[in-house]
């Protein structure tokens, strides 16, 4: 078992930062790799990034490249996501995931085992 909590979320102007941080427990954290994924109001849940197990390798979404930041502290057992020149479409609730098995390539939430419980971002124009 793996339990997830997000934390870090709020209003912001665009154009503006947030950190969003993700503290993992249970399983080994070194032991996973970690997701966020976002959701709009009315819209599917959708990939944002994804980090390795050490850190090395990150993957973001084009809608986020360049913008955000994913990384891992694994003596903290916390991911973070550092989110710079936000937009008003950046506007979800933020998950951090974690599958049981990582597949290559597979960014899909149906592919994710364990989530955290959200934590709402709002860019205001």
């Amino acid at each position: 078992q793996v339990h997830l909590v997000e934390s870090g979320g709020g209003l912001v102007q665009a154009g503006g930062s947030l950190r969003l941080s993700c503290a993992a427990s249970g399983r080994p954290f070194k032991s996973y790799v970690m997701y966020w994924f976002r959701q709009a109001p009315g819209k599917e849940r959708e990939f944002v990034a994804r980090i390795s197990w050490g850190g090395s390798s990150t993957y973001y979404s084009d809608s986020v490249k360049g913008r955000f930041t994913i990384s891992r502290d694994n003596a903290k057992n916390t991911v973070y996501l550092q989110m710079n020149s936000l937009k008003p479409e950046d506007t979800a609730v933020y998950y951090c995931a974690v599958p049981e098995q990582y597949i290559t390539g597979s960014y899909s939430p149906g592919s994710m085992n364990y989530w955290g419980q959200g934590t709402q971002v709002t860019v205001s124009s």
